[in-house]
């Protein structure tokens, strides 16, 4: 009886804060247009500066060193992306269309293909039975020891942080955004076709003047280190100790958008790098809050404030945690196993 009544505030509580969040979802236009200009024109600047170093033979550790703060720029456009995926960047539809394909391209990812993917993540969010849409792959305990032998050693290659932030930033963006899936819709397939040809075209322009050569040394190394930042970046929002999954029956909205996705408490230049995404809980709240108004909707609240949040050491441990116990309700790590 105690627990009933301890979930039936929980529940009313959430719906009491789904409700005051609502008053910050609308974009202004004025600082949407003030966000991209503070994005992209470091980031082609930067561009530049690294195109003439190698133009001048400059040594290449000085791209490198270059190519980290652009990557923090292409993670922060990706946010902005994001955003327009949503339909929370600007008021008009049309133009988060118009920015979204455009900051898409930039960020090697497409449109209507992402867009798709990502409302299906909001979806089934902490469901374990409607896993495998915009998430990372988990199983529970029970599935992983009843699982086929070649199964469990893919999932565990899947698992290891070496395959995820290291390999995964040039597979995932290179490679998975360029390929239609079966179940994806003609318009997100012909939204592939659209971006992977402006990005050939692109690729064939920057070749035939800046060099092949000058465009990978710069490109890869970006896309490299921005991908693997933001692959950490979403896989903490949703793998740390204590985070809620529950089977369908089971499942609440609003339980997973609170308790199954994280407060990622960043430093603050890190912080106005990644778009503030690291308010991800409040974000799964209300998908349609710009990410600049995030930070504003966490400190009206001191429920929110009460969230016990996650520290970059802290979620560091994150990394331990592969398999979903659901008899004791929490991740665990691949030594569990061995526990009766």
């Amino acid at each position: 009886m105690v627990a009933d009544l301890k979930n039936e505030h929980n529940k009313s509580m959430g719906q009491d804060l789904y409700a005051k969040t609502a008053r910050f979802q609308n974009p202004t236009l004025r600082e949407s247009i003030w966000q991209i200009i503070n994005t992209c024109i470091p980031y082609f600047l930067l561009w530049y500066v690294m195109i003439r170093l190698l133009e001048t033979g400059q040594p290449y550790w000085i791209v490198l060193i270059l190519s980290v703060p652009a990557s923090l720029f292409m993670i922060r456009l990706f946010i902005l992306f994001h955003d327009c995926a949503h339909g929370s960047f600007f008021s008009s539809k049309k133009a988060n269309m118009i920015f979204g394909n455009i900051s898409g391209i930039i960020t090697f990812t497409p449109y209507e293909k992402w867009k798709a993917s990502h409302w299906r993540h909001h979806a089934t969010v902490a469901n374990l039975d409607r896993r495998g849409s915009g998430d990372y792959w988990l199983m529970t305990k029970d599935e992983y020891i009843e699982a086929p032998k070649w199964k469990r050693l893919v999932y565990r290659f899947a698992r290891n942080p070496f395959v995820t932030f290291f390999l995964g930033p040039i597979f995932v963006f290179l490679v998975a955004q360029r390929l239609p899936i079966r179940y994806e819709t003609k318009r997100e397939r012909n939204n592939i076709y659209v971006t992977n040809t402006i990005l050939l075209v692109a690729v064939l322009i920057f070749g035939f003047t800046i060099g092949f050569r000058t465009f990978f040394f710069i490109q890869l190394p970006i896309t490299f280190f921005g991908g693997m930042l933001g692959l950490w970046l979403f896989y903490v929002q949703h793998n740390f100790e204590g985070v809620y999954w529950a089977r369908q029956k089971d499942w609440s909205r609003i339980k997973a958008a609170f308790e199954g996705s994280s407060y990622y408490k960043l430093p603050k230049l890190l912080q106005w790098f990644t778009g503030s995404i690291g308010f991800h809980n409040i974000h799964h709240v209300r998908p349609l809050i710009p990410n600049y108004r995030l930070e504003e909707c966490y400190e009206s609240e001191p429920a929110f404030q009460e969230i016990e949040p996650l520290t970059v050491r802290n979620s560091l441990k994150s990394l331990r945690l592969h398999l979903y116990d659901e008899a004791n309700q929490k991740l665990v790590g691949f030594g569990a196993l061995e526990s009766p």
